[in-house]
């Protein structure tokens, strides 16, 4: 349920509520929550407000945290300076030659 922040006419105050979405808006300032000796009565308008926000507590949270192994291997590879492993080399039709021994001298 999200908290609504209201704004009296009459007494100035600023107060906020706590009510499920589907409830209606209140119109006249609460007798509970309004600071006049007398109850003024006044007439409420929703605040918009910039909301909460996200908090994170524990040890930490990164972005990096859930991401799929296959992200973790290529983002390994993409990195400069790291050593990456060299592609296996194909092999073609002919094979690599070698250079002859050297001849004995007698």
């Amino acid at each position: 349920m999200p908290t609504y922040v209201y704004a009296c006419a009459k007494c100035g105050r600023q107060f906020e509520k706590f009510q499920p979405i589907a409830d209606k808006p209140l119109t006249v300032c609460p007798r509970d929550l309004c600071p006049r000796k007398k109850w003024g009565r006044g007439r409420v308008k929703r605040v918009i407000t910039a909301g909460a926000g996200l908090i994170f507590k524990g040890s930490g949270f990164y972005i990096t945290d859930y991401r799929s192994e296959n992200y973790k291997a290529a983002a390994k590879k993409d990195v400069p300076g790291s050593p990456a492993k060299p592609a296996p080399a194909k092999t073609g039709s002919k094979p690599e030659s070698k250079p002859a021994p050297a001849a004995k001298r007698t």
